[in-house]
């Protein structure tokens, strides 16, 4: 059988469209209506909030590594969270997990390692384009990153937080969006990480100036494949 897979979620929209993912793709690699088993536990944004505010990444980390926890007793296998900045807490996470992870950051960079690129634009929370999260992982891979100035940086934030998180996707935040990505490309990106799992709402293949690398989709899709390691191990 398939691997279950646990979502550690904290948008309710990151993670609907991590959950839709797995979904879709699993029936395009299991068959008809298939998909591998799937639990999710979500503590409300605001909590998590209220730790990111105070700069307490522990405090994150901790409440990760309690709905992994619950997760782990609802019979998944292993972990995943579609949640960049989250992230920014792991090494709580990993000193205590009851389950293996897939870390987002990791899939993104081996994927882009795959691709061929070489300096990634990263867009996502103020928290993950300032943060450790991409840089650290990118470098693992010989991946320079490139974060937008500060008052992009500022916008990008307002719009995730007030409208995306909501499930708004405005015009005017599409275009800024789109010339942010463009401003980053005249410095040498070569392909952009869409690195707050809502961002995929907004930006796509089809709009954006640079190739975008979905971490949202590719997590959820690196999840269906180690899910079916099992069925291919036996």
């Amino acid at each position: 059988m398939a691997r279950h897979i646990g979502i550690v979620a904290c948008s309710a929209e990151g993670a609907a469209l991590c959950y839709r993912t797995i979904s879709l793709y699993g029936a395009e690699r299991m068959g008809r209506h298939a998909h591998p088993q799937v639990s999710l536990h979500c503590y409300p944004l605001s909590e998590y909030m209220d730790h990111i505010y105070r700069n307490d990444w522990r405090g994150v980390g901790e409440m990760m590594l309690a709905s992994a926890r619950k997760l782990a007793e609802m019979g998944a296998d292993f972990l995943i969270c579609p949640d960049n900045t989250l992230h920014i807490g792991w090494r709580w996470v990993a000193r205590e997990t009851p389950k293996p992870w897939l870390h987002i950051a990791e899939v993104v960079a081996r994927e882009a390692r795959a691709r061929g690129y070489r300096r990634l634009a990263i867009t996502g929370t103020k928290y993950t384009m300032e943060g450790p999260v991409y840089a650290e992982k990118l470098a693992e891979y010989g991946i320079e990153a490139l974060i937008p100035n500060e008052g992009e940086r500022a916008e990008i934030d307002r719009i995730i937080f007030e409208e995306l998180v909501y499930g708004k996707t405005e015009v005017a935040a599409l275009a800024y969006f789109q010339r942010v990505i463009a401003h980053l490309q005249s410095e040498g990106a070569d392909a952009v990480v869409l690195g707050c799992t809502e961002i995929p709402l907004l930006i796509n293949p089809a709009n954006s100036p640079l190739p975008p690398l979905d971490s949202t989709r590719l997590l959820a899709h690196a999840a269906v494949e180690k899910a079916l390691e099992a069925e291919t191990a036996a």
